[in-house]
């Protein structure tokens, strides 16, 4: 019997094998050998830590302090070390318990001749291990760790997305308080407009007309002034909450001048994609964990072997003393018969699980190069649009000096002037609104390109018990 259970446990061990082939997941479609709107030119450049190419010590500090504080990156870092955890936990399953199991006892025994009084003590070790004949432990530890490194993706993913979050709200601030300025400067230049009209209207070289325009302009002006107040506010409440902590005063700095992008980014090729960005590399490795759960679900329909052995010894104290050992060696099979139909059903319901995860893999690869061509694609108009308004701007400053020269010279009327104010003004924050979206579409590029710039720092604090790889 000895020879026995222990030739099945070598067996078990050296040929261990599993009930399901897993198959490498396919994609979509063959990749585009190229960006469609990168003009032909396959080069890449690096994003890495993109926030540092402004060459701004305040924005740095910002990003800095969301990647520290940052409570959606604080969730996922808990969820990796939850699935760490959960590897942990399949892998123990993999190796022999031992459990060590103790009792004692009195008690006293009747009977026609004598009463009898005694005392029992039982002392023993018990291990166990379940064969692993059909792989069914090491497929789930294999979705543990499949599952887990899937998370420490999404770490990485939290990471780029809040980075590139703190980075367009900080040029977004700056908009804001340049549209302000913009709205004084305007308010500004209609009230000494409006100051020249009242000293013609007094010397009776204007219309009462005139007048009355101009002082509507100058509230429509001043109308304009709280919405951008309030966009300002809200986005310092949102750069708050990304940096994890209240909204407060000046947070976002004080500039109010926005800067050129010089450098230019080149995207590289798709296929270069799949190894960049963590959200595919997390969508395959879910798909992977959710294919180790089918060969799980297959395992349990073949018999399951577990070995158990108790070593141990015994005291009995009823009128006499007997003090012995006593051990067990068991070997237990379990064979499934019959079950309804449970256990096929949960191997159906865990492929099609596995189908919803090719799904999401394909649909994270395609989401993946979209982002990229509309990034490029919004980068490269919006530079084109940004340099027309660029040309009109001269064009309409031009046309206001003008129209205030001849009008103040009495050569045309007040509308003149008026049409090219607002024209003018308009132009203005156009350019302002144009020159944000630009950094807004480089921002998102650089996004949609990934990286791995952010596993050191990951590595380095204090939360994670490991290297997240």
């Amino acid at each position: 019997m000895k020879k026995f259970i222990v030739s099945i446990l070598i067996g078990a061990i050296l040929a261990g094998c599993s009930v399901h082939q897993s198959k490498l997941p396919e994609l979509p479609g063959p990749l585009p050998s190229e960006f469609i709107e990168a003009d032909g030119r396959r080069e890449f450049n690096e994003p890495g830590r993109f926030w540092e190419r402004f060459d701004d010590p305040d924005l740095d500090r910002l990003v800095a302090e969301a990647l520290d504080g940052n409570l959606s990156i604080r969730q996922a870092l808990a969820r990796y070390e939850q699935f760490n955890a959960l590897e942990k936990i399949r892998r123990a399953s993999q190796l022999p318990f031992l459990n060590l199991v103790g009792s004692a006892g009195y008690d006293r025994q009747i009977s026609s001749i004598t009463n009898v009084e005694g005392s029992s003590l039982r002392l023993s070790a018990a291990a166990g291990y379940e064969i692993d004949l059909w792989n069914k432990l090491a497929s789930g530890r294999e979705q543990g760790s499949y599952n887990r490194q899937a998370s420490a993706a999404e770490i990485k993913t939290a990471y780029i997305g809040v980075a590139a979050q703190v980075t367009d709200l900080y040029f977004l601030l700056i908009e804001q308080r340049a549209q302000l300025a913009l709205s004084d400067r305007i308010i500004a230049t209609q009230e000494d407009t409006l100051a020249r009209l009242e000293s013609r209207y007094e010397a009776g070289l204007v219309l009462p007309l005139d007048v009355y325009q101009a002082r509507q302009n100058i509230l429509v002006a001043r109308a304009d002034k709280p919405r951008y107040q309030a966009n300002l506010a809200n986005g310092g409440h949102a750069l708050a909450t990304l940096l994890g902590r209240f909204p407060a005063k000046g947070l976002g700095g004080n500039k109010a001048e926005l800067l050129k992008i010089e450098d230019e980014t080149l995207p590289g090729i798709p296929s270069e994609l799949i190894a960049r960005r963590p959200d595919i590399q997390a969508a395959l490795l879910r798909l992977q964990a959710r294919d180790a759960e089918v060969a799980a679900a297959v395992a349990e329909r073949f018999p399951s072997f577990n070995l158990t052995a108790v070593l141990g010894a015994g005291r009995l104290d009823y009128a006499t003393v007997i003090t012995d050992t006593f051990w067990s060696l068991m070997l237990e099979a379990v064979q499934p018969i019959f079950d309804n139909g449970r256990r096929r059903a949960e191997i159906e319901r865990r492929q099609a699980v596995v189908e919803e995860a090719l799904a999401g893999y394909h649909q994270a690869i395609l989401v993946a190069v979209q982002e990229v061509e509309d990034r490029l694609a919004a980068y490269r108009t919006g530079l084109a649009q940004l340099r027309l308004l660029e040309e009109r701007y001269i064009a309409t400053d031009a046309t206001l000096r003008l129209a205030e020269d001849q009008y103040f010279e009495g050569l045309t009327d007040y509308l003149s002037v008026l049409t090219a104010q607002v024209n003018h003004f308009n132009l203005q924050r156009q350019l302002l609104s144009g020159r944000r979206q630009l950094i807004s579409d480089r921002i998102g590029l650089w996004r949609a390109l990934g990286g791995d710039w952010m596993t050191e720092h990951i590595n380095n604090r204090d939360a994670n018990n490991g290297e997240i790889k």
